[in-house]
């Protein structure tokens, strides 16, 4: 059977790590969790070790300091290769990715699709408790990208992702240089430059249940920069 792993990046998440591991277990047999918590002073990573030293599906990367999430990302990817995993997933710990939508990933993934992308922005998408300003900034940051990149993915900043193996292979890892919001868009356009199939698949994105959002002005505006050096260099 095919391995498939979970990759949850986690700083100051104790509120969530423990519903979101125990969703992710019971929404699909075939997948295993990698939380990658960057020394999170509230405790995060410690109640994770206690959630793994319980349940064989869970392991636990310690990182010593926040990076960022690109970093936490391909320290997890690194980890899976390295473990033998077929399937690598990226997803948050605050439920805006809902678990449910881990086995049609893993369907299509099997099915043949070389990058599982869940979009908010094809039929059957959408998004949930966002404001103007947020469904305007990532629209909008979606339809920038695209359009400097010249590529069809409706959904180019979407961070609920299943790869097969052989994409993260291909990709060299060492060149990957955006840490934030353009990370999601930077992995997606190497996928596509390497000419890889990229399969979309409708989610509904609902706003984090606890805490606050970790998107801020710095990052959204290294996105924007992001791009162009991203058309001219890959």
């Amino acid at each position: 059977m095919n391995r498939a792993l979970v990759c949850i990046p986690t700083y100051n998440e104790r509120e969530n790590i423990g519903p979101i591991t125990q969703a992710v277990l019971a929404a699909d047999p075939r997948v295993d969790i990698l939380v990658v918590d960057d020394n999170s002073p509230d405790g995060t990573g410690q109640l994770a070790d206690e959630l793994a030293a319980k349940n064989p599906r869970v392991r636990v990367l310690h990182r010593e300091k926040k990076e960022g999430l690109g970093r936490a990302y391909l320290a997890a990817f690194r980890w899976a290769l390295a473990e033998g995993y077929t399937f690598i997933l990226e997803m948050d710990a605050d439920f805006s990715h809902d678990p449910r939508y881990l086995p049609t990933f893993l369907d299509a993934a099997e099915g043949g699709a070389d990058l599982v992308l869940g979009s908010r922005y094809v039929d059957g998408g959408g998004t949930v408790n966002w404001g103007v300003g947020r469904k305007i900034i990532s629209r909008g940051g979606s339809l920038y990208a695209r359009s400097i990149l010249g590529v069809d993915v409706r959904d180019l900043t979407g961070g609920f992702k299943c790869f097969n193996r052989r994409v993260l292979e291909s990709i060299n890892l060492d060149e990957v240089r955006s840490t934030g919001y353009a990370f999601q868009i930077e992995l997606t356009y190497r996928t596509l430059r390497k000419g890889f199939t990229v399969r979309e698949v409708p989610i509904v994105f609902e706003d984090r249940r606890v805490g606050h959002s970790k998107m801020n002005k710095k990052i959204f505006v290294e996105a924007l920069g992001m791009v162009w050096k991203l058309r001219f260099t890959v």
